[in-house]
């Protein structure tokens, strides 16, 4: 893989995480914050390849296995599940 692919990895990673962030704190909603863990998702992918054919950063590649796993989550709750009607808010 050629050193320019690999750099682009590492910054695609590191600003996508950074942006998804940014979308999560500024709490716009559920479908917003559904989209930043798809954007997420695409981080953990950039950042999983990247430490893995990095000399030196197969921890970051460890870690952003788990961090997808766990971003998946959040694209499920967001994005594709239903959210649930509590009993309080159902009409009588």
């Amino acid at each position: 893989m050629s050193k320019a692919l690999i750099d682009a990895l590492e910054w695609y990673g590191s600003i996508a995480g950074a942006v998804a962030a940014l979308i999560v704190s500024l709490d716009l909603g559920r479908r917003a914050t559904g989209w930043a863990f798809v954007i997420f998702c695409t981080s953990s992918v950039a950042l999983v390849t990247w430490g893995f054919v990095s000399d030196k950063a197969q921890g970051i590649g460890t870690q952003n296995i788990i961090l997808f796993v766990i971003n998946v989550i959040g694209v499920y709750r967001y994005l594709i599940r239903k959210k649930p009607v509590h009993a309080e808010a159902r009409p009588a």
